[in-house]
């Protein structure tokens, strides 16, 4: 039987879209459950510079879904994912390490992108150079190009909407936390992160499509296509990640405890 990463995917290309959908789906939750439980913090600050950095290069591959009249850019389920794991962050160790997760998140990707430009400013080998042993290296230069060259009007509204969206939820979860005395989980998890989204859909396609863009689209075509187009998507990714919000809070970290006291003691201590 072959089991080559090739034929894996031609396999995974015969089924439906939305099988493959909720299994990513299942795979981010699953993660972020795991590393929660095994790191802490830590661990879902790994997993939020993950999904960052993975949904900036799935966004690039559209894929026409059965539901949907429109093909639709994949990495909506990886950045939503984000949202859950701040929540957690917000609701187990308090909104400073949720920031501080959406920082790590921005600061990786802008790393990451500053990494891959500068490897792509070496000159690629020309065929002699490569000979027989390295031939196989000639092509992947202008693949990685097309992966890791950052237009940069989406560049600046894809993080501008990343910190204000992210941002917006941390305060949201927060205060409705505590106007409901830290109790309906289910509400505040649903509310920040659905009302979180949209400010995502909008900022970002606002900058995108009209602020940024050298050939501005018409506000309706931004607001029916790109601002509500996906937004569906996006609540029932929120919808689904509750039943795991209350798993991670079951299921917490076995190690070392945090909490908002060892933070602010923490940061103390290096000042």
């Amino acid at each position: 039987m072959n089991l080559s990463p090739e034929t894996l995917i031609t396999t995974m290309n015969t089924w439906p879209p939305e099988c493959l959908w909720l299994i990513m789906l299942a795979t981010c939750f699953a993660a972020i459950l795991l590393l929660n439980r095994l790191f802490g913090p830590p661990g879902l600050y790994v997993y939020i510079s993950l999904a960052i950095i993975g949904a900036n290069i799935q966004v690039l591959k559209a894929v026409q879904f059965s539901v949907y009249p429109e093909p639709v850019a994949l990495g909506t389920i990886l950045f939503s994912s984000a949202f859950l794991a701040t929540d957690i962050l917000a609701e187990r160790y308090g909104p400073e390490y949720a920031r501080r997760g959406v920082w790590l998140g921005f600061v990786s990707y802008l790393l990451f992108c500053m990494l891959m430009f500068l490897a792509l400013g070496f000159a690629p080998l020309t065929a002699e150079q490569a000979g027989e042993g390295m031939a196989w290296a000639l092509p992947y230069h202008h693949h990685m190009g097309a992966l890791f060259i950052p237009q940069a009007a989406l560049f600046a509204a894809g993080m501008i909407a990343y910190l204000t969206s992210q941002m917006h939820d941390i305060w949201l979860f927060d205060w409705l936390k505590g106007k409901t005395k830290g109790r309906f989980l289910w509400l505040r998890n649903n509310v920040s992160t659905c009302l979180s989204a949209l400010i995502d859909n909008t900022v970002f396609s606002i900058l995108a499509w009209m602020v940024f863009a050298s050939d501005p689209l018409p506000f309706k075509t931004v607001l029916l296509t790109y601002i509500l187009g996906t937004y569906w998507l996006r609540l029932i990714v929120a919808a689904l990640d509750t039943p795991f919000f209350y798993i991670a809070r079951r299921w917490e970290y076995g190690g070392r405890e945090y909490d908002r006291e060892s933070l602010g003691s923490s940061e103390h201590s290096n000042s």
